[in-house]
């Protein structure tokens, strides 16, 4: 008799080159999976249990929503990923997808208003035969236990004015004269308890329609499984593992350890239909911080949130958990199961490897970089042995996969948040006993999208009546004007990109550059070569209009080497050049020139978060205009000058663009084409990813 092996344990069962029945088995299609990462829920129309404030009177209902000041300054929507959520549901549906899984994140903040509002959506599709499953993200819970502080400010008033909203014990409700505070617990945040007391039907417990399901912490395995035996250790209370501040306690405690406490680990193993098993891992690592108090275990702050943690901590404070997910993986081999594994946090690099140069040309830290896995975490990672992980957290579209010495293979998913731009979710098919199949399904276009539009219409006239200056412009109105979905994400993430990510991981030197110069003039800077330096740019602002933000530059007093009236043929020299290089790779440069510098930096951190998905936003001709630019960098270009940490008046102009750049370009075209991750298969027989015709473009 010919042996089976699971599709993603193949390579561990000697190769894929004999012929027997694993070549006709059939692949049931209720074995596809959706992955809906980083819905982050906020129940638009929900109860906020207050006398003070129902909400905004709409005709749908009272409006419980957050301003949109408030979302085109945060890296996610709050509001109309409502929608965007039940399209998501309906699409699945209507793919005829019954299994859905979420990498974390499901929810705002874990508020019981939201909570609440996004259990009833799963019951209403529940009704039409899906299942769900959830794994924790560091929204939910955002810490181990309940918080009755938290709370959010920026609600949208009657008016169209910011309202607080905060649970009880927070000092705006604790403050009496706080009289413009609205105070009720439907918007605390839930720790473990609480979430899996309303939501464990979605994986967090068993199931008697499951036909298997364990934690770390079960006493039984596949062969003396019951429901009955399953749910009685299901309780939180048996699913606690010792974390102290400098790593994981019980066995693995040190004498060295402190601020010690016992908090969950809701991971869960689950079989829904025969011979496929789902992992939902809880990596939220939450550390106790100094201010841990173990006489007090559950005041607020006495753990650090675990956005940053992800599985860099898991390898180091969930050792007992690492260690199941490896005995896991040896008994889905063992037993032939398609394992595909789902947390919050990627396990591998997540910017098409382009980590190190983003830190070098940005900053350390910029870009959330410090969540990247480090290669050390990964080796650790890949060498459980599971074969497929989806994850989460970072909003972003990307695929990775890495092969150790071993032999184990792993590939990572990460899945797009439905409240960004790139809103989208995967679809993992087990097509044939070798391979696996991913699918991104867009959501493109989402029913009433805008129907929250004319409150924030109201929002904005409020605003400016509220500022005295008739001209003031809070936000641009234009995003009111979007006709789908993806229109709005893609205006929102301009917005963003202005608002908040340029202040925030752009340099203020290449800040200015890239809020300046239109992709035109990127091109005729590229072939630049002057002695002018940035202390003579007062004076050539007749050539080219560009200034220095304040503090941006370090005074050198060097004398100038040659007049700033030279700047004009060096440029006009320079144009010449560039001119040449668009109409050689049959492009104009004027047209260039009609790519604005606010058109560039959304582009650049649309491809950030999209990858690969959005270049076709762009069209042929904008990909093509970069593609240019990114081969037209001299080579071997100096660093410029830096003095006490900024750069120094002394350089010439071409120079900082021209070194910063080059690697800005080359982040853009490494995370713009990366390995495949629009629509692509799973090869384990060979241990690869091979694009499976998708249309996306490509700066190759």
């Amino acid at each position: 008799m010919a042996l089976y092996c699971s599709p993603l344990l193949l390579a561990a069962c000697g190769g894929s080159d004999s012929k027997d029945e694993r070549a006709t088995t059939p692949v049931k299609k209720n074995e596809q999976i959706a992955f809906m990462a980083d819905v982050h829920f906020h129940d638009i129309y929900g109860d906020l249990q207050s006398s003070a404030f129902k909400g905004i009177p709409t005709e749908h209902g009272n409006a419980t929503i957050r301003t949109m000041q408030a979302e085109l300054t945060s890296t996610r929507l709050f509001n109309e990923n409502y929608f965007a959520f039940r399209a998501a549901l309906d699409s699945a549906l209507a793919k005829g997808i019954k299994l859905i899984a979420f990498p974390g994140d499901f929810s705002d903040d874990g508020q019981p208003m939201n909570v609440d509002g996004f259990k009833k959506v799963l019951q209403e599709y529940e009704k039409k035969g899906m299942r769900f499953f959830i794994a924790p993200g560091n929204h939910d819970p955002d810490a181990p236990y309940d918080n009755e502080t938290a709370g959010k400010s920026d609600f949208m008033g009657l008016n169209g004015q910011p309202q607080k909203v905060y649970a009880l014990q927070n000092q705006y409700c604790l403050n009496p004269e706080a009289t413009d505070t609205v105070c009720t617990n439907a918007m605390m945040e839930q720790g473990y308890d609480s979430l899996i007391n309303v939501l464990g039907d979605y994986g967090f417990k068993p199931n008697k329609a499951d036909v298997y399901w364990e934690t770390p912490y079960s006493k039984y395995n596949e062969k003396n499984y019951s429901y009955d035996r399953a749910i009685a250790e299901a309780t939180v209370e048996n699913r606690q593992y010792e974390i102290c501040k400098e790593g994981e306690g019980g066995v693995y405690k040190q004498a060295n350890y402190t601020k010690c406490s016992k908090i969950p680990d809701v991971s869960y193993l689950v079989e829904p239909v025969p011979g496929v098993w789902l992992l939902s891992i809880d990596a939220n690592v939450f550390v106790p911080t100094d201010s841990f108090d173990p006489n007090n275990p559950k005041k607020p702050g006495g753990f650090s949130g675990a956005g940053n943690a992800g599985w860099n901590k898991m390898v180091t404070h969930k050792q007992s958990t690492m260690k199941w997910i490896q005995s896991v993986a040896q008994r889905a081999k063992q037993e032939n199961k398609k394992l595909v594994a789902f947390s919050h946090y990627p396990t591998m690099e997540f910017y098409a490897n382009q980590t190190k140069t983003i830190q070098s040309t940005f900053g350390e830290k910029t870009f959330q970089t410090e969540r990247v896995p480090t290669d050390s975490t990964t080796k650790q990672v890949v060498a459980t042995g599971m074969p497929l992980h989806i994850g989460g957290h970072m909003h972003s579209n990307s695929t990775n996969d890495i092969q150790d010495e071993a032999g184990n293979y792993l590939v990572n998913v990460q899945s797009p948040s439905l409240a960004v731009y790139g809103a989208a979710y995967k679809v993992v098919d087990f097509i044939s006993p070798t391979e696996v199949e991913v699918k991104t399904v867009k959501l493109d276009d989402v029913p009433r999208f805008n129907e929250l539009f004319p409150l924030y219409k109201k929002e904005y006239d409020y605003t400016v009546a509220a500022s005295g200056d008739p001209s003031h412009k809070p936000w641009n109105k234009a995003i009111l004007d979007t006709k789908n979905y993806k229109e709005f994400t893609h205006f929102y993430f301009g917005q963003l990109s202005q608002m908040r990510f340029m202040g925030e991981y752009w340099p203020c030197d290449m800040r200015d550059l890239a809020e300046q110069l239109n992709l035109g003039q990127m091109l005729i800077m590229s072939q630049l070569k002057t002695q002018v330096t940035y202390a003579q740019i007062p004076d050539i602002q007749d050539t080219l209009k560009f200034n220095v933000r304040s503090g941006c530059l370090a005074q050198s007093n060097k004398p100038a080497a040659v007049s700033a009236a030279t700047f004009a043929s060096d440029w006009k020299q320079a144009t010449q050049k560039a001119d040449q290089l668009a109409k050689n790779a049959g492009l104009s440069l004027g047209d260039m020139e009609k790519v604005s510098a606010y058109d560039f930096y959304g582009d650049f951190h649309r491809t950030i978060y999209a990858g690969g998905l959005a270049l076709n936003d762009m069209g042929g001709l904008r990909v093509k205009q970069y593609k240019l630019l990114m081969a037209s960098f001299p080579a071997n270009v100096n660093a410029p000058e830096i003095k006490d940490g900024k750069l120094s008046d002394s350089n010439p102009v071409n120079l900082p663009f021209q070194y910063k750049f080059n690697n800005v370009f080359a982040v853009l075209k490494g995370v713009g084409s990366g390995k495949p991750s629009d629509h692509f298969i799973i090869d384990y027989s060979k241990k690869t990813l091979k694009d499976a015709g998708s249309a996306s473009l490509t700066f190759n």
